[in-house]
């Protein structure tokens, strides 16, 4: 009984100094992500791979992560838990919680917003009407087009001095995703610094079936921050379904590319303040 009551106390105590438990008990910083998931399955389908995702990053790096669909939580007493919120794929609505997170970032906190996260057009289900948002914030404005079939591009690293993209190759190869084009040249706005962009070897950028679905050439940013805030926009959160044929299959996954994790966690360190 006392050699079985020893194996016990043994096991516990390496319980308790695993890197894991350590990780919970003391984490370096706190992510919380919002999400909706309702409509759009290569959506839906990015933020549950996510929601598999983000919980083992976090245990290997030394962070926490909770996520919730409950935009109600978007308000002042909630958001003071945490060092940096995700966005990944919609924006709030309700006023109270646009006025809650235009506060929680002018008082420094972190951000990170996904692919349909930025999405906003009039006429739409998501009408350009935050100004504050789209305009000063992202500072994109309003949707302007995407390439379609969901395809790979090279990204080129633009701001190789940026903690969140130190660690990148100067071109690598992206997952698979729908990309957006915008109604402001970001490259005109002051206080906009481009992480990411599109590299030119990625024309002709994706296969229609449509022509104005394929990009040839032009200037695409990809990922972006606004120096007057903690943030950073990244375009990728669109994984490739099969529509075509009926079976509604995922058939890429954002979180399959080495690469673009290391670009993601190290954004949530520096986001949060803390140098990896």
């Amino acid at each position: 009984m006392k050699r079985i009551n020893l194996r016990l106390v043994i096991l516990l105590i390496s319980i308790a100094l695993s890197p894991v438990a350590f990780a919970q008990q003391n984490p370096l910083f706190k992510v919380v992500a919002f999400y909706t998931a309702k409509s759009d399955l290569a959506h839906i389908s990015f933020v549950h791979e996510a929601n598999r995702w983000f919980p083992k990053a976090a245990a290997e790096n030394n962070f926490t992560y909770d996520s919730t669909n409950d935009w109600s939580n978007l308000n002042e007493a909630f958001l003071k838990n945490y060092n940096v919120v995700l966005f990944l794929d919609t924006r709030p609505e309700a006023p109270e919680q646009r006025k809650a997170f235009e506060n929680y970032m002018k008082k420094g906190g972190g951000w990170m917003g996904f692919h349909f996260a930025g999405f906003a057009l009039t006429p739409s289900d998501f009408n350009q009407d935050w100004d504050w948002y789209h305009n000063e914030f992202i500072g994109a404005g309003q949707y302007k087009s995407n390439t379609w079939r969901p395809t790979p591009a090279m990204l080129r690293v633009e701001e190789a001095g940026n903690p969140a993209t130190k660690r990148l190759p100067p071109v690598f190869r992206s997952s698979p995703n729908e990309w957006y084009s915008w109604e402001k040249d970001l490259t005109k706005n002051p206080d906009i610094k481009i992480l990411l962009s599109i590299d030119s070897t990625s024309f002709p950028l994706g296969t229609g079936p449509k022509l104005h679905e394929i990009w040839h050439s032009g200037y695409y940013p990809v990922a972006w921050t606004n120096t007057k805030y903690k943030m950073i926009y990244d375009n990728m959160g669109h994984n490739d379904i099969d529509y075509e044929h009926g079976s509604n299959k995922e058939l890429s996954f954002q979180f399959d590319n080495e690469i673009q994790n290391r670009f993601i966690v190290d954004a949530l360190f520096w986001l949060a303040g803390i140098k990896k």
